[in-house]
């Protein structure tokens, strides 16, 4: 029996055949007196033949002090009714299938001289990892309920395990289950049925693989984990013709994705330079004007996505719908398709100075890399419009914006941030900068554009992946990985998304 002053040697690996003599020494001591304690040699021979990964030990010292032992299966094949003995092929895991999607826990047992070294949550992590390597939809596991026992005069196995998952009881089993991200998918009654403590009953229990994807034919068309985004900090300057205006945004274009990025954003109106012929006749009349050149610029734009392989999202420009002028922002992607998104809420100076009016709906847009939200500048600071985007599945939220000053500016940025942590989401937003003397109600700009992260440890420290010096024409590049957001949406430390009260609130689109 180990003592504090002895050294531990903690070593977790693969279970071996000359292992057994310690091994069926732990389960001869935890299931003493009430299961049949060691497997047969030849029983364990035959799990670590079979499946060689799935057996896992930690020894300390050179002597094995816990073990798990597993199995693939082919779940669909046993369902949620099946008995111990059977799925285990009689514990000679005969019943294994390397072409299974499930990882099938048979068993895990700690020496009682080392259960306060946390050892049953090393072993089941190393499941997790073994889970997501071999690329498994999940493990599932029957658990025992050995504390029933001493409540089964009181209440049925249902309101046992309801008390447990309250922590209103401890249960030896259940709760460190719980306690390691199992959830409870039902309660089997003849599972074990020698198992009088646990009266015969067992909970199946799941833990699922965020990181699983579908079986491909081919590498084309799997699914990709890191997005590597670029956002442009455009320098507003006078602009005589579309031409220079092709020349700025190719350059741009061709700078981002020479550093193979995937989606660039640009600002909201970044085309506004081209408002100045028409200033003396007042600002409603020039972005009227403005939008003339919308369809123009859409195409030339949509042309560069195609040409140079990457997605833009073409920050705003004004469009002239009849009699309605709108703020619209499109989504060019690289295989020549497009869709659009309008500014749903207008600022009061955008109907004042232009007479905007506000798009009707928002949407998540596919593209090659995954689902993104647009929102137009004022929209993000409305938390209703990202969460909508976020229940439809958006893993990305970019924003354009234009904001004249440093206050302004940061209203947009405040938002976002917080944005992306309650949606748990990236949020990408871009400005533009410099002064335009001779475009009334676009005088001045302040940016900095920025990406914001949730907050929990598989981001940034502070929440921002990266971000712009503040006021200078630049481009920012950050790579996104995807699977951090499966990660904190299932396993952060605080989750969002997930514990939202439905029961007492909802959101709805009218």
């Amino acid at each position: 029996m180990p003592t504090e002053s002895d050294s531990h040697r903690l070593i977790l690996r693969q279970t071996r055949v000359e292992d057994y003599q310690d091994i069926a020494e732990i389960m001869d001591r935890v299931y003493a007196g009430d299961l049949e304690g060691a497997w047969s040699e030849a029983q364990f021979q035959s799990q670590i033949k079979r499946f060689p990964e799935g057996q896992l030990c930690i020894e300390d010292n050179g002597k094995v002090v816990a073990a798990a032992i597993s199995l693939i299966v082919k779940y669909s094949r046993w369902g949620q009714n099946h008995r111990y003995w059977d799925i285990v092929g009689d514990g000679f895991l005969t019943t294994h299938d390397a072409k299974g999607d499930v990882l099938y826990g048979v068993d895990v047992f700690v020496h009682p001289d080392y259960r306060d070294l946390r050892l049953g949550r090393r072993l089941y992590d190393a499941r997790k990892e073994l889970c997501e390597q071999l690329n498994l939809r999940g493990i599932v596991v029957g658990g025992r309920i050995p504390g029933y026992h001493n409540h089964r005069e009181q209440m049925t196995p249902q309101q046992y395990v309801a008390r447990v998952r309250a922590r209103e009881l401890v249960d030896p089993i259940l709760t460190f289950q719980l306690a390691n991200d199992f959830q409870v998918r039902r309660i089997v009654r003849g599972y074990l049925p020698d198992d009088k403590k646990s009266a015969g009953y067992a909970t199946l229990l799941e833990w699922v693989n965020i990181y699983f994807e579908e079986p491909q034919a081919g590498v084309i068309g799997g699914r990709l984990s890191d997005v590597r985004v670029g956002a442009v900090q455009w320098q507003m300057r006078p602009t005589r013709s579309l031409e220079e205006l092709y020349a700025q945004i190719e350059f741009f274009v061709d700078a981002v994705s020479g550093y193979q990025a995937d989606l660039v954003l640009f600002p909201e109106f970044f085309n506004g330079p081209m408002m100045a012929p028409w200033n003396d006749q007042g600002p409603a009349e020039a972005v009227r004007q403005l939008a003339g050149y919308t369809e123009a610029i859409r195409d030339e734009m949509s042309r560069m996505a195609v040409r140079y392989n990457i997605n833009i999202i073409a920050g705003s420009m004004p469009e002239y719908d009849g009699e309605s002028l709108y703020n619209v922002c499109f989504l060019l992607r690289r295989d020549g398709t497009w869709d659009k998104q309008y500014k749903v809420h207008v600022t009061p100076d955008e109907v004042n100075c232009w007479g905007l009016k506000g798009g009707n709906k928002v949407q998540v847009f596919d593209t090659d890399v995954g689902k993104i939200g647009i929102l137009i500048c004022y929209d993000v600071e409305f938390p209703e419009l990202p969460r909508l985007l976020a229940e439809a599945g958006m893993n990305i939220l970019f924003v354009p914006y234009w904001t004249d000053t440093k206050n302004s500016y940061l209203r947009v940025r405040l938002c976002a941030q917080a944005r992306a942590i309650e949606n748990e989401c990236y949020v990408v937003i871009s400005g533009s900068v410099g002064n335009l003397p001779k475009v009334e109600n676009m005088d001045m700009q302040y940016s900095q554009a920025a990406v914001f992260t949730p907050s929990d440890f598989a981001f940034p420290h502070d929440a921002v992946a990266a971000e712009a010096t503040a006021n200078s024409e630049t481009m920012l590049i950050a790579d996104l990985d995807l699977d951090n957001l499966r990660e904190v949406r299932s396993q952060g430390s605080v989750r969002n998304l997930a514990d939202r009260r439905l029961d007492l609130y909802q959101l709805k689109w009218k």
